[in-house]
């Protein structure tokens, strides 16, 4: 079974019967169908189902030469609705193990790779079977789903405390661009940056809480490379419900480290009460779907 199920609100599915009945019903009631050639010439299908509020699950395969359906696999799906949460050089890559892809962007607001599960393989397939080679001017629309959160109170801050930051974060965005591009000045001052940083946590962390230090962050989780463990501000709450188990499901605006995303998680996996200003922190699976309808 897969484990984030429970994230769009089938917690309570134990059993295989149970498993093999809801994803026949993905198949045969689809609300979205989605039809390509694979990497390797075989027609690709993807059938998906919403199960209310952007949530659901997608089933993929391909047709046998007896006209049967054969599920290669299967994942839950949660759609964000922010468009283009990212617009840095898109890349596309293919696991080794399915005809599943993950996307790949260097985001400079977070200074790492980030890496997410592609949402519309089919979609994907078609654009490059008919002659599309460049993603890199494309934007992706990136969503996460969780299994367990935690909801913290906010640092407070002044006006002037809140400008300062920005201004630094976008001062450090420009160094980390400069660097990527060979800029020796830049890098040693992101290494000073650093350093400092390093000392301002050590001195505090003596007499302070570390998570009244650091006010955000977003870093990789685990050895799963699309998972993140992540700490930011919520934006924007709102529970909707699983038409059939009727789980409530948090939808959370979440800002980390000025990368804007939505999140799902089940309800009874949040621990505290997700009101915007305060502070969601978990672990997430990114997911992701590239726009090629922009261009």
């Amino acid at each position: 079974m897969h484990s984030y199920l429970r994230a769009i609100g089938f917690s309570n599915i134990k059993k295989n019967k149970e498993i093999d009945k809801l994803l026949n019903e993905v198949i045969e009631k689809p609300t979205r169908l989605e039809v390509a050639k694979d990497s390797n010439g075989n027609e690709f299908t993807e059938f998906s189902k919403e199960f209310g509020g952007c949530i659901g699950i997608t089933a993929c395969g391909e047709y046998t030469e007896d006209d049967e359906f054969q599920l290669a696999y299967y994942y839950p799906y949660f759609c964000g609705t922010r468009n283009e949460t990212t617009s840095s050089e898109l890349e596309v890559e293919k696991h080794a193990e399915k005809e599943s892809y993950a996307g790949i962007c260097d985001e400079m607001r977070l200074g790492v790779t980030l890496i997410f599960y592609l949402q519309n393989v089919s979609e994907y397939l078609n654009e490059i079977n008919h002659g599309r080679k460049n993603l890199k001017q494309l934007h992706a629309t990136l969503s996460a789903l969780s299994l367990e959160g935690k909801i913290l109170l906010p640092i407070q801050k002044t006006k002037k405390q809140i400008e300062d930051i920005k201004k630094s974060s976008q001062d450090r965005n420009y160094l980390i661009a400069a660097a990527r591009e060979g800029d020796e000045d830049a890098i040693e001052n992101l290494t000073l940056e650093d350093i400092d940083t390093y000392s301002m946590i050590s001195r505090r962390i003596a007499n302070e809480d570390v998570l009244s230090i650091v006010d955000t962050y977003f870093m990789p989780y685990g050895i799963e490379s699309d998972q993140y463990s992540v700490l930011g501000e919520i934006l924007n709450s709102s529970l909707i419900k699983n038409k059939i188990t009727e789980e409530e499901i948090y939808i959370l605006t979440i800002n980390s480290n000025d990368l804007i995303f939505d999140l799902c998680i089940n309800k009874k996996d949040l621990f505290g009460e997700p009101l915007p200003g305060r502070r969601f922190k978990g672990n997430i699976w990114m997911q992701g779907r590239i726009e090629f309808n922009d261009f």
